[in-house]
């Protein structure tokens, strides 16, 4: 069980860490964040005059994971698959809707919405991952059956 929590404490500070780093140091990681972001100006935030190292709505899946961490820690159970993908999706239910408003053209969508849809997708991602490092190893059940 100690090999789990510290897997879960180690995704817990790089999931800080990733999130300080592209808000506070995004010239550091502005290149790491090319290989998984578009990182366009216009659909980025800035702080203090500097454009973060991702784009809006890749910001809000980042602050999303980062901030459902402390109640995952505590709380994260292992889900059956079939209601972690439905967790799954109904969280991206909301970045759906908006990039395929933009898409179609239907309607402008700020930065800030952007962000705001992404969050529960975020969060899902990480509780997802919390959850399965709650998972015992098949190593341990298999010694406790002998």
């Amino acid at each position: 069980m100690r090999a789990q929590r510290l897997a879960q404490l180690a995704l817990a500070v790089a999931a800080w860490a990733w999130v300080a780093a592209i808000v506070f140091v995004p010239g550091l990681v502005f290149p790491v964040g090319r290989f998984i972001c578009h990182q366009r100006p216009e659909r980025s935030f800035f702080f203090h005059g500097r454009q973060l190292a991702v784009c809006a709505r890749c910001t809000g899946l980042y602050f999303g994971a980062a901030g459902v961490v402390p109640l995952a820690w505590l709380a994260a159970a292992q889900l059956q698959s079939g209601r972690a993908r439905w967790l799954l999706i109904l969280a991206a239910l909301p970045t759906a809707v908006t990039w395929a408003i933009e898409f179609a053209g239907l309607a402008p969508v700020s930065n800030l919405v952007r962000c705001v849809a992404a969050l529960p997708m975020g969060a899902a991602a990480a509780w997802l991952v919390f959850s399965v490092t709650a998972k015992p190893p098949a190593s341990a059940l298999v010694s406790r059956v002998e």
